[in-house]
């Protein structure tokens, strides 16, 4: 029961990572609120959750881009459980894949405000209750993309929010270290989602080839790694973008 007790958000929690996190979290005996934008298929994951008599959850539908948004997430977590423990801010896009000249605004501003601008505004809510508390732990969903040698045509503006939350994680995790809060990013690779090919078998094949392992991670893969880092197993890990993408960062290199 890595986190027993503990009061974790779980953003982009109807499908794929961010439902199997927070089916993984609460089987961790966590209480969870689940944020995302589909209200059935939230309410869908906090129903399982029920059924399997392990951890609590509660839902709160909406759009990670709304500032009020990110500070209904944590009030909703105050009130109903007295405490925010930590923060699992996983929602995301990839868009549009088009080569940079070509991508309109309206593409780039969607990507990077669903991607980065929500990470902010997240942490943004969450750090001053977790200050206040004198504990947190923030974990962001970024992409090998986003880190060095991870670039891939077409996907510009992904690979510039992924790696833009990556520098706002470790500014983030500097300023706060001294408070006791710990802020740290997951770098999935190629992970078998909605978003990730699921369905698609020409799609999951090619992808799992340019990985060394030869497949892609299931998402309670990723969501094992969110686990650690959210867990009192890693208290001195702060500032750090964890590759957990079956070492397609080492072949790109």
């Amino acid at each position: 029961m890595e986190l027993h007790g503990k009061t974790i958000i779980v953003t982009g929690a109807s499908s794929g990572i961010g439902a199997a996190a927070a089916l993984l979290f609460a089987a961790e005996g966590a209480n969870l609120i689940l944020g995302a934008r589909r209200s059935i298929e939230l309410d869908a994951v906090a129903a399982r959750i029920s059924d399997a008599g392990v951890g609590k959850a509660v839902v709160l539908a909406g759009d990670v881009r709304n500032e009020d948004y990110a500070q209904a997430l944590v009030e909703l977590a105050v009130d109903r459980f007295g405490r925010l423990d930590g923060a699992f801010n996983n929602a995301g896009i990839v868009g549009e894949m088009v080569p940079a000249a070509s991508m309109s605004l309206e593409t780039w501003h969607e990507i990077i405000t669903v991607n980065l601008t929500s990470a902010f505004l997240a942490a943004k809510a969450q750090i001053p209750v977790m200050k206040e508390q004198g504990f947190g732990s923030i974990v962001f969903t970024s992409s090998f993309v986003g880190f060095s040698n991870g670039g891939l045509p077409g996907m510009g503006a992904y690979a510039a929010s992924k790696a833009g939350q990556i520098g706002l994680m470790r500014a983030l995790a500097s300023e706060h270290a001294a408070d006791g809060i710990r802020i740290n990013a997951v770098l999935p690779g190629g992970t078998i989602t909605p978003a990730g090919g699921q369905g698609n078998a020409a799609v999951l094949d090619f992808v799992a080839n340019l990985h060394p392992m030869k497949r892609m991670a299931e998402a309670r893969e990723i969501a094992q790694a969110a686990l650690f880092l959210l867990s009192d197993r890693s208290s001195f890990v702060t500032g750090s973008p964890m590759l957990a993408d079956g070492g397609i960062s080492v072949r790109l290199a």
